[in-house]
């Protein structure tokens, strides 16, 4: 038995293979939506993903201002910050958040699914969330996934 041949490979910064992916959020459930992505920036379905090591790929979110949410969320879920002086607690909706700043409704979501840690920081970087169908990254010959096709 050659036990050369049994020994785990584990990727790093220089054997890792980056790529950029499209994704189409409209019409996508939110929490669906962001589970999957985070699992691409972290590069969970690859064959030589290391948990320590930033294997996943770039993605680009289209169309995030037609994302929907299940049930009455839209509404009555509540997003809540502070702004750090006494008194100073913000409360906004989905639909709120929307109106304004209809990218950061997908960022939050995505986020909150990758580490806490300097390495969810780094992968966090590689998330470029964009209204409407156009985007700036056509020069890195990003791949269209569908995924309504993922499982």
């Amino acid at each position: 038995m050659d036990t050369l041949s049994y020994k785990t490979v584990s990727a790093n910064k220089a054997t890792v293979s980056k790529g950029w992916i499209v994704v189409d959020a409209e019409d996508m459930v939110l929490g669906r939506l962001a589970s999957i992505v985070a699992k691409m920036l972290r590069g969970k379905y690859k064959p030589n993903y290391t948990p320590h090591v930033d294997c996943g790929d770039s993605v680009i979110v289209i169309n995030a201002e037609k994302v929907v949410m299940s049930g009455k969320k839209m509404t009555d879920k509540i997003y809540i910050r502070h702004t750090g002086y006494p008194g100073g607690q913000r409360k906004m909706t989905p639909l709120d958040i929307l109106a304004k700043y209809p990218e950061r409704l997908v960022e939050k979501a995505v986020k909150g699914m990758l580490p806490k840690t300097k390495l969810g920081s780094e992968l966090y970087r590689h998330l470029h969330v964009v209204v409407g169908a156009e985007h700036k990254y056509e020069a890195q010959k990003p791949k269209v996934v569908d995924l309504n096709t993922i499982k």
